[in-house]
């Protein structure tokens, strides 16, 4: 579905691991104090006074959590670095920096790197994080991309998922399913493509799941808003694998009960309209679908009237005893288990 537009190559043994290395993070710049040494030598230097680090890694497979017939290298690059910025902002922390680590095989040209870093670079001037090191290294099977990222916060203000309490409410930011969605409709296109290459895809309908799914966006701006709201989150989690299998990795850490109302879920409307054209039920898209990237938090009720009116934040359940369990109230106020259906990249069926 996407053409190379650029017919020139230059294979990436022309330069070598570190003339690699060099080309492509020249143009990186260091934006923050707390990056001492970055790429250069054997490791980076940090230095953070009278705060806590937290650290994540994510490894994006091709064939496995990506495929490059639909999702564009530049795209491709930007979501890799929010699959672990989204990470650091669930513990309610503020990230910095960040290595990235690619294995590659000889079919990826210099110019094909040049755009995935693009995309990484993209996403580090918008994040505000430093690359700060990373390998490479040749791959037999196709493209590998590992980022690590760093983050930090006073240890009052980072948030675990430990520490829920019974009472408390279920928070979630933004809506839910569209990307599973998004990936629907570029899974139909490409069979499409497949059948009739000349038959271009129309994804304007389609404009907004689609972005969700390659391009999505870290929630960075809501450790600030709740600072901003003076609420602390009681336990917080990112919701990559479906809101279902989050809640039940809450309640686990935290050892309580939820209960999660159908009707409190936020669905954008182009989800309801493009789950209705592939006869799939919202509800069950926005429990197993994944890859939203929102924030999944509780708060104490104490704090519902400083949150009830942001439009950033929707309540959807409150936690109970462990002993009562996880459970979805339906819109027919029928009590069913809720049980961890979120996307396993470990199953050979997935």
């Amino acid at each position: 579905m996407l053409e190379d537009k650029d017919p020139q190559r230059t294979a990436l043994s022309e330069l070598g691991e570190f003339g690699l290395i060099a080309h492509l993070t020249e143009h990186f710049k260091i934006a923050h104090s707390s990056t001492i040494k970055g790429i250069g030598d054997d490791a980076a230097i940090l230095e953070f006074d009278k705060q806590q680090l937290v650290i994540t890694t994510d490894l994006l497979v091709e064939g496995v959590h990506f495929d490059l017939s639909y999702m564009p290298l530049k795209h491709l690059g930007y979501k890799a670095v929010m699959v672990n910025l989204s990470d650091v902002y669930a513990m309610n922390a503020s990230a910095s920096q960040i290595t990235v680590s690619i294995a590659v095989s000889n079919r990826f040209p210099l110019e094909a790197l040049e755009d995935l870093y693009a995309g990484i670079q993209t996403a580090c001037i918008n994040y505000k994080v430093d690359l700060v090191g990373g390998d490479t290294t040749s791959s037999n099977t196709g493209l590998v991309i590992s980022i690590t990222a760093v983050g930090h916060a006073v240890a009052k203000e980072i948030t675990t998922r430990a520490t829920a309490k019974p009472n408390d409410l279920l928070v979630v930011t933004g809506d839910i399913g569209a990307a599973y969605m998004g990936y629907q409709v570029l899974e139909r296109e490409k069979q499409v493509f497949a059948v009739n290459p000349n038959n271009q895809p129309d994804l304007e309908p389609y404009s907004y799941i689609v972005e969700r799914q390659l391009k999505p966006e870290a929630r960075k701006d809501i450790k600030p808003l709740l600072a901003q709201l003076d609420v602390h989150p009681t336990s917080m989690i990112d919701i990559s694998d479906g809101l279902s299998s989050e809640i039940l990795h809450l309640c686990k850490a935290s050892e309580v009960g939820c209960n999660l109302f159908e009707d409190k879920i936020p669905l954008d409307p182009q989800v309801i309209q493009v789950c209705e054209e592939f006869e799939l039920d919202s509800t069950t898209i926005a429990l197993s679908g994944g890859e939203d990237y929102e924030l999944l938090f509780t708060i104490s009720q104490d704090d519902y009237p400083k949150i009830k009116a942001n439009p950033n934040l929707t309540v959807i359940g409150h936690m109970t005893e462990e002993k009562e369990g996880a459970h979805l109230i339906t819109r027919a106020n029928t009590k069913i288990p809720l049980i961890a259906r979120g996307w396993n990249a470990l199953d050979p069926k997935e």
